[in-house]
């Protein structure tokens, strides 16, 4: 029973990077999306986040995934996930094709969204430590 905590602690740890690498990208993306208002160059830097963007919410998936197989724990954050994945790329796909009237309103919700997950999977594994710890 000992191992299957550890599994579940390391795949936690592991889900809880991949959702705050991808809100650490998503973050970016905001500050070069400004950026695009005075230089030139940000557009290019706005499309490589947009791809760094894209594979943390890939990570995100497989992180998911992998906290719920081997240590038995929820398969929700798998639907979360996937859910993200296919928000980012309604976002690509709107970045491509230029329509930023819709395109800034999701990035921001993304946002919301990556830092509500990042916030509770932090809480969490807050709570599984007060938890095992008395």
């Amino acid at each position: 029973m000992t191992t299957r905590t550890t599994a579940e602690q390391r795949s936690l740890t592991f889900l809880q990077v991949a959702i705050a690498l991808q809100t650490l990208a998503i973050f970016f993306q905001a500050v070069t999306a400004g950026l695009l208002l005075s230089s030139s160059l940000s557009e290019v830097v706005h499309g490589v986040g947009a791809r760094v963007m894209y594979g943390a919410s890939m990570l995100y998936v497989i992180a998911a995934i992998l906290a719920w197989r081997p240590g038995g724990g929820r398969p929700r954050p798998i639907l979360y996930a996937s859910g993200f994945l296919a928000l980012a790329s309604v976002q690509v796909v709107l970045g491509i094709a230029h329509i930023p009237s819709l395109h800034v309103p999701l990035g921001v919700l993304m946002f919301g969204l990556s830092v509500l997950a990042l916030g509770q999977a932090l809480s969490a594994r807050l709570s599984q430590r007060s938890g095992s710890g008395a």
